[in-house]
């Protein structure tokens, strides 16, 4: 599990095709001695998995820590994940410890599907953010409720039949990889988990 706060922004440094799906070399600021093997790392909002570690090796910048991950088809079906390439930026979050302080929303870096920037309208420092999505999501998003886009617990602020909108503020746009962020690109987004249980339930 994860709340949805980016603690780190990791670069892919390889992507290494593999007979089913990838294997990518992230370049992160964690220290990956406290890293487990196997350990659950989200990537701008996918959970992936750890399966080698190391520290300045030379395709790296000398002093940066890098872990391998594999992604599956599957996740590269319904995920951005097939876009991302060397030099690619990542929104990164370690897996929620019991205890620790809860600042964004329970995520569990299951990803729902890709939701497409539309706008995006500078109002001082800050950003207003309008994204197209699946329609058959649309029920479990409401004003004023949480989703999590490429990693990032985020507060919604309108919605339409296909549409949200969201505001950054500046600390958000300067941590993260949202201050890239421009029209036409696709985020990987998550519905809040409560909302999906609340529907289910009125479903039933």
């Amino acid at each position: 599990m994860f709340t949805g706060i980016i603690t780190d922004v990791g670069e892919v440094i390889a992507v290494t095709p593999r007979e089913t799906g990838i294997r990518l070399r992230v370049a992160t600021r964690y220290d990956v001695a406290g890293i487990d093997m196997g350990a659950s790392v989200a990537h701008s909002g996918i959970c992936l998995t750890v399966v080698e570690k190391g520290h300045g090796t030379p395709d790296q910048t000398a002093g940066h820590d890098w872990y391998d991950v594999e992604i599956s088809p599957e996740t590269l079906r319904v995920t951005n994940a097939g876009s991302w390439r060397t030099g690619t930026r990542l929104n990164l979050e370690r897996s929620l410890t019991l205890g620790a302080e809860m600042g964004g929303h329970l995520v569990t870096g299951h990803v729902d599907g890709v939701a497409e920037l539309i706008e995006r309208t500078n109002d001082g420092d800050m950003a207003v953010l309008t994204f197209r999505v699946p329609q058959s999501y649309a029920r479990f998003i409401a004003a004023k409720g949480s989703i999590c886009l490429d990693g990032t617990s985020l507060t919604v602020n309108s919605v339409g039949p296909d549409t949200l909108s969201v505001m950054l503020i500046p600390h958000t746009l300067e941590v993260t990889t949202w201050g890239e962020a421009k029209v036409g690109d696709h985020m990987n987004f998550e519905v809040d988990l409560m909302a999906r249980y609340a529907a289910r339930l009125m479903e039933r």
